[in-house]
């Protein structure tokens, strides 16, 4: 069956303006979800954080599934504190890490697969001495551990 020129073409645009939409539309998804995440990040309130990320949500104090791998007591440098977290939860598809007396109380989100081994391990800044905290979704739910960590010298604030 020979095809003609007329219907290549009009196919061929079809499937283009199709696949432009698309295209577009998660590059707009993509833009909104970046500047929702910019205004989250910037936010300077720890309770307007809070609010911000969960809406209400009720979170449940220091889950024993949530452990603090690694995070000093005593953090000799602000600016380079090591965290290692891990959660043997189930489906979980949200970490949050939040430093109560930072300028910017959001210092991380990772979004992962329910199907991964839940494991972060990252460096964050610390303005002064203040309470580190980890927040966990897992199917559904938000779980909450915090360790007081002491800032030394350094921290991120000046």
């Amino acid at each position: 069956m020979s095809i003609s020129r007329r219907q290549f073409l009009q196919t061929f645009l079809g499937v283009s303006a199709a696949g432009l939409s698309l295209v577009s539309e998660l590059a707009l998804a993509t833009l909104s979800r970046s500047q929702q995440l910019r205004q989250i990040f910037a936010l300077n309130s720890f309770d307007e954080t809070i609010t911000e990320l969960f809406d209400g949500e009720k979170l449940i104090d220091n889950h024993n599934k949530i452990k603090f791998i690694r995070l000093p007591q005593v953090a000799e440098n602000g600016a380079i504190v090591p965290i290692k977290i891990n959660s043997t939860l189930k489906n979980v598809t949200n970490i949050y890490i939040l430093v109560k007396k930072n300028p910017h109380p959001l210092s991380a989100e990772f979004e992962l697969s329910p199907a991964l081994v839940a494991e972060i391990s990252c460096r964050i800044k610390m303005a002064k001495s203040s309470e580190v905290i980890i927040i966990v979704k897992a199917d559904g739910q938000y779980f909450r551990k915090k360790q007081y960590v002491k800032v030394a010298k350094g921290g991120c604030g000046g």
